[in-house]
C-alpha cells in the first residue's frame, strides 16, 4: 500500500506530464537490471523508481547502492533526493555525507593528478603520451559525470591520434559520452566518421554491430522511426551472442543496450513505419535480425500477426507489454507515438478491402468500444490519414469512391490542351522557316548566323520591318484558321 507521500509524489509527476506506470511490469527487476552495466544501469533504475509506484522504493534503493559503487556524486544526490521525496520515513533515506565528502575529495585528487601528468607529457612533447593523457582524463570525467569536460578531452585527443586504432577508440569514446549526454547529433556524426573509415580501418569493421545499434538509437531519439528500424534490423548478429555478464566481451554493448533491446526497438519502429510487404521481407525474412527476434519471441509474433492481418492479436500483445516499455530508458518518450502509429496503420490496412464498415464491427475487430473507435477514426480523417467519410446517423465508415468518368474527362481535356499547344508551336516554327528566320549552327554551310536568310542584313537592320513581318505572319495564321484551333475531341 503506497503511503500518502508516495501517492502525492506520483500525482504531481503525472500532472507535470510524466508517464506513471500503475501496473506491474512482466520483468523481474533484479534479473532485468543485471543485464546492464555502467551509467545506463543507474539511469534505468532511477527511471523505474520515479515512474512506477509499485517498484519505486526497491528501484531507488538499488540506484543509491549503484551510485555508491561509482564516483559520480551527482547520481547519488539524485537517487537520495528522489527516495526522500517518495518515502521519507525510510531509515535508508538519510544521505551518507561522509561517503559523499570522501568521494568528492578522491575525485578532485584524481583529476588534479591526471591534469598534472598531462602537463608533463606536453612539456616532453611525447605525442603518444599526450594522447593517452587525454584519454585517461576523458574517461575520468566520464566516470564522475562531468560529460562536458569529457567531450572536450576526447576532442583534444584527436590531434594526437597517430594510428587507425587510435582514431577508432577516440570516436567510440565520443559515442558513449554523447549517448549519456543525449547529444544524438554528435552520435550520428561519430558513427558516420567511423563508417566512412571502415574501408581503411579493420578496427572499425569489428564495431559494425555497435555502430548500427548506436545509430538506430540516435534516429529513434530524433523520431525517425523508419530509418531507426532499418539500422536495427541490419545490426550484425554477432552482438546477439555476446555474454552480458562478461565485461571483457568485446561484442557486448550493454553499457548502452542489450540484444533484447535491439529486437524490441527494431520491431516496434518497423511496425510503426513499414507496410506488410516490407515487414515480411525486411524483418521476418531477415536472417541477420532473426537472431535478435529469437530473444524476444513476442515481438516476432506481433509482427507475424500484423503481416497476416490479425491486427487485434498484434495490438493485444503490444498492450500486454506496454508497462515494460514505458519503464524503458529510451522508449518511454516515444512509446505513445509508436503505439498510435501502429494502431492507425492497422486501422488503415483493415479498412482497405471494404467500401463501408460499421463502427460496431470496427470496434469489435480492435477490441474497444464504439466511442473510442469513433474518436480515433475522426482524428485520422482530420489528419487525412484515412480517406473515408464517417456517417454518424447510420454509424458507418464509408470509403470515398473516385468518379472514374470525371477523371477520364479531365484527362482527355488535359491531353487536348497539350496537343493544341504543341500543334500551334509547330505551325509557328514552319512559318518562321518559310520566312527564312532559321538560325544555322556556327560553321555549318560556310556561314554564320542568318546564313540561310538571303536578306539577313535587311532583317537585322530595321526593327520596324521585323515588327511588320510578325504582324503579317500573325495575320496569315489567323486567316489559315490554325490559331486557337485544336483537334476535335
Amino acid at each position: 500500500m503506497a503511503s500518502s507521500k508516495e501517492q502525492a509524489y506520483f500525482i504531481k509527476a503525472q500532472q507535470a506530464g510524466r508517464p506513471i506506470v500503475e501496473s506491474l511490469p512482466k520483468f523481474d527487476l533484479d534479473a532485468y537490471i543485471a543485464n546492464y552495466r555502467g551509467k545506463t544501469r543507474f539511469d534505468r533504475l532511477l527511471l523505474i523508481g520515479t515512474s512506477s509506484p509499485l517498484l519505486a522504493s526497491e528501484a531507488l534503493k538499488a540506484a543509491v547502492s549503484e551510485a555508491k559503487q561509482g564516483k559520480d556524486v551527482g547520481r547519488y544526490d539524485a537517487a537520495t533526493s528522489a527516495l526522500r521525496q517518495i518515502n521519507p520515513a525510510d531509515a535508508s533515506v538519510t544521505a551518507d555525507h561522509a561517503w559523499r565528502e570522501r568521494t568528492s575529495k578522491q575525485v578532485q585528487a584524481e583529476t588534479d593528478r591526471l591534469e598534472t601528468e598531462l602537463k608533463g607529457y606536453k612539456n616532453n612533447l611525447i605525442k603518444e603520451s599526450i594522447r593517452m593523457g587525454y584519454d585517461d582524463l576523458g574517461q575520468n570525467f566520464h566516470r564522475v559525470g562531468d560529460l562536458v569536460n569529457s567531450v572536450k578531452a576526447y576532442g583534444r585527443m584527436r590531434d594526437y591520434c597517430t594510428t587507425p586504432s587510435h582514431v577508432v577508440i577516440m570516436n567510440f569514446r565520443l559515442i558513449h559520452v554523447s549517448i549519456d549526454q543525449g547529444n544524438w547529433l554528435a552520435v550520428q556524426t561519430s558513427v558516420q566518421k567511423l563508417r566512412s573509415s571502415g574501408q581503411q580501418f579493420a578496427e572499425a569493421q569489428r564495431l559494425t554491430a555497435k555502430l548500427s545499434a548506436a545509430m538506430g538509437l540516435a534516429l529513434l531519439a530524433s523520431g525517425s522511426y523508419k530509418a531507426a528500424a532499418e539500422e536495427f534490423i541490419e545490426t550484425d548478429p554477432r552482438m546477439a551472442q555476446a555474454r552480458l555478464d562478461d565485461a571483457t566481451d568485446e561484442e557486448s554493448f550493454n553499457e548502452v543496450m542489450t540484444p533484447n533491446d535491439v529486437a524490441v526497438y527494431g520491431g516496434l519502429c518497423a511496425l510503426a513505419s513499414m507496410n506488410r510487404n516490407e515487414l515480411q521481407k525486411k524483418v521476418l525474412d531477415n536472417s541477420r535480425f532473426r537472431s535478435y527476434l529469437e530473444l524476444e519471441p513476442h515481438i516476432r509474433r506481433a509482427i507475424a500477426f500484423f503481416v497476416s492481418s490479425k491486427y487485434s492479436a498484434c495490438l493485444s500483445i503490444l498492450n500486454s507489454y506496454q508497462s515494460d516499455y514505458l519503464l524503458d530508458l529510451h522508449l518511454q518518450r516515444h512509446l505513445v507515438d509508436l503505439y498510435s502509429q501502429i494502431r492507425n496503420k492497422a486501422i488503415q490496412q483493415y479498412f482497405i478491402p471494404f467500401s463501408c464498415v460499421t463502427l460496431a464491427a470496427l470496434a469489435t475487430a480492435f477490441d474497444t468500444d464504439e466511442q473510442t473507435i469513433e474518436r480515433e477514426v475522426t482524428s485520422m480523417i482530420k489528419r487525412k490519414d484515412l480517406d473515408a467519410r464517417l456517417d454518424l446517423v447510420d454509424r458507418v465508415l464509408v470509403a470515398k469512391t473516385a468518379e472514374a468518368r470525371s477523371k477520364v474527362h479531365q484527362h482527355a481535356l488535359s491531353m487536348a490542351k497539350d496537343y493544341e499547344r504543341t500543334t500551334h508551336l509547330r505551325v509557328l516554327r514552319m512559318e518562321m522557316l518559310n520566312a527564312g528566320l532559321e538560325v544555322a549552327e556556327k560553321g555549318k554551310g560556310g556561314g554564320n548566323a542568318m546564313a540561310n536568310s538571303a536578306g539577313g542584313d535587311q532583317l537585322l537592320g530595321s526593327s520596324a520591318a521585323n515588327s511588320q513581318w510578325f504582324s503579317e505572319g500573325a495575320g496569315r495564321l489567323s486567316r489559315s484558321g490554325l490559331r486557337g484551333q485544336g483537334p476535335s475531341v
